[in-house]
């Protein structure tokens, strides 16, 4: 039982620490060489489906009578949707700029969905479970219809189309992102049952969470590894990654604050599903931009982990 609550305490120091030991240890073993392009075909394919897994098991808890879009739904929502097309846009009138990993990275850090683990956290800090669910799923459908509309744009395949390359993101990324919560609402009516299992299985989802997050930074390390990109740009993306934190948290609050929500709109514009993050990183932009993902999901649970201390300290007072 201490064994498996300090696991949970330190799941992101741990993960994070595997990956990164998996990576070196692998590379370091001639005889498993030739099964690489095996390997990397692999984590393709099963992280992209433990993503999805996470997403079905979190969308089958949801309640949907509980489920009501608010006002600061909306302004949260054009913030993150309009900082990513005003960045996509900046690169797209300055395709030689110099700091374009950066802009990249912030790109990622504001376009990616909340995670589904932020009710959790909102609700022990007092705030909405319910309208941050309710914010994560509209979040989905913006990033399903933004990145598949932006990325093309930025990153042309040779002798692709707008068109083609449109259907072959929105291939990748829509089922990821808005597939779960249709199988998990179809479920619900038609088989609930099997709904109701899937709801209560709630450390299946953890361990997957910890799955994921350990594949996407090897992925990550195999990038900057193998990166030609100069190691003051690698910092730069830490930067970068840490104020886009702050920042969302910072106006999620204020937002909220003006209607009297601060606890929940600060977390869902703040707290981010960075697996996804640093999957989109690695699969669509110059994959060393999947460090701004990687260091996000420090950042966010640094920013938790203090939220948690303070409502600790007023608790015992």
């Amino acid at each position: 039982m201490d064994v498996l609550r300090f696991c949970r305490n330190w799941t992101l120091p741990i993960a994070m620490g595997m990956g990164v030991l998996i990576y070196f240890v692998y590379v370091n073993i001639p005889w498993l060489a030739p099964a690489k392009p095996y390997v990397l075909r692999a984590v393709d394919i099963v992280q992209p489906m433990l993503i999805f897994c996470m997403l079905l098991l979190s969308f089958c808890k949801i309640s949907f009578q509980d489920l009501h879009p608010c006002k600061w739904h909306v302004w949260l929502l054009l913030i993150q949707g309009g900082c990513f097309l005003l960045l996509g846009l900046l690169l797209v009138c300055f395709p030689g700029f110099s700091g374009r990993v950066l802009v990249e990275g912030a790109m990622l850090c504001l376009i990616c969905p909340t995670a589904t683990a932020s009710a959790v956290i909102t609700f022990k800090l007092g705030g909405s479970a319910a309208r941050v669910t309710t914010y994560t799923i509209l979040v989905n459908f913006l990033a399903a219809l933004l990145i598949p509309l932006v990325v093309p744009l930025l990153s042309p395949n040779a002798g692709e189309s707008f068109g083609v390359s449109f259907t072959r993101i929105m291939g990748k990324v829509f089922p990821m992102l808005l597939c779960p919560f249709v199988l998990a609402v179809l479920l619900r009516f038609l088989c609930p049952k099997l709904h109701a299992r899937l709801a209560g299985m709630q450390n299946v989802s953890f361990y997957m969470w910890a799955v994921a997050l350990m594949l996407a930074i090897a992925l990550t390390v195999k990038s900057i590894v193998h990166s030609e990109v100069a190691v003051w740009y690698q910092i730069g993306l830490a930067v970068v990654s840490f104020l886009c934190c702050i920042a969302q948290f910072y106006f999620g609050k204020r937002i909220g604050n003006c209607y009297g929500d601060s606890i929940s709109a600060g977390q869902a514009l703040g707290q981010k599903n960075t697996v996804f993050a640093i999957w989109l990183g690695y699969t669509f932009f110059t994959p060393v931009t999947s460090i701004a993902a990687g260091f996000y999901s420090v950042w966010h649970n640094i920013v938790n982990s203090y939220q948690l201390y303070r409502l600790r300290k007023r608790t015992e007072r």
